[in-house]
């Protein structure tokens, strides 16, 4: 099976980014979409297509032509009552909480989800796609999702997520069937 993860268009500018951001797309966002349709259009042949459930996820998916179903375990990472606020924000109210939430995976000093069961429940979305050796799926999602996914194909360190990025509208792409995926570039 291949599994194609497209990072959802932003909807908001780099230093305005939000825990739990719920807004549509931007402006910015709308116009990448539309520069990347050319290259990103033959996604929509993928027999099964997916979105996390936020507002730009989905509008990035429908600008691509996927008419995607939202998939409630593709949502980003739970961040409790850090969700609306900028790290910024959070840091100069909670600075050890966050040095916590970076050090220790297992952490929830916002009161959500720790990483390591956001990397499951996405691992564990991946496990359970019905298709056989041979199908296609394509999700659009927020990049913390994509980089989750990218850990549990890896069998990486929770650690390792913090040294990875995905820009919007970026793709990746994963090959195999349960318990046995590859990280596939190119």
């Amino acid at each position: 099976m291949l599994v194609t993860l497209v990072a959802a268009a932003r909807s908001s500018p780099l230093l305005d980014l939000r825990f739990g951001d719920d807004r549509p797309l931007d402006m910015a966002g709308w116009q990448a979409v539309e520069r990347a349709l050319p290259v990103l259009a033959p996604l929509a042949a993928a027999e099964l297509r997916y979105c996390s459930p936020t507002p730009c996820a989905r509008q990035t998916g429908d600008v691509l032509g996927l008419a995607p179903l939202a998939q409630p375990a593709l949502r980003d990472c739970d961040m409790g009552r850090w969700s609306g606020h900028t790290l910024r924000e959070v840091t100069a109210r909670e600075p050890a909480a966050v040095d916590a939430w970076y050090s220790d995976p297992r952490s929830a000093p916002h009161g959500g989800e720790p990483l390591v069961s956001f990397v499951a429940r996405v691992g564990n979305w991946l496990d359970t796609r019905p298709m056989g050796a041979d199908g296609w799926v394509v999700a659009v999602a927020e990049a913390a999702v994509i980089r989750a996914a990218m850990l549990y194909v890896l069998k990486a360190p929770p650690q390792a997520y913090w040294r990875t990025e995905v820009h919007p509208l970026s793709v990746v792409s994963i090959s195999g069937v349960t318990g046995r995926w590859n990280l596939r570039l190119g």
